[in-house]
């Protein structure tokens, strides 16, 4: 009887990325210049890419969190505009 189950290692597969192309002359240029690989390069930018995606998420899932909770109000969008205008006004003086 095994206590958990088969280990099985993560397997690698291949994925075709459509770029225009001035992204993808870029891209070269990029790998030229540094040495490394292209899809070395797409493969780290995703990973960065992704772990914003998530920070990001992740904050605005507090912040909803915190409104529904009642821990801070809602500014309306006007209300917002015109308090930032007056602070850019309160600055210049």
């Amino acid at each position: 009887m095994f206590l958990t189950g088969p280990c099985r290692a993560p397997t690698l597969t291949d994925m075709v990325v459509h770029l225009k192309p001035e992204t993808e002359s870029r891209l070269q240029e990029l790998a030229a210049t540094t040495g490394r690989p292209p899809d070395e390069l797409v493969e780290d930018a995703m990973v960065g890419y992704l772990a914003e995606l998530a920070q990001v998420r992740t904050t605005l899932d507090e912040r909803y969190d915190n409104i529904r909770n009642g821990q801070v109000q809602p500014v309306d969008g006007e209300e917002a505009i015109k308090r930032l205008r007056q602070k850019s006004e309160d600055s210049r003086r």
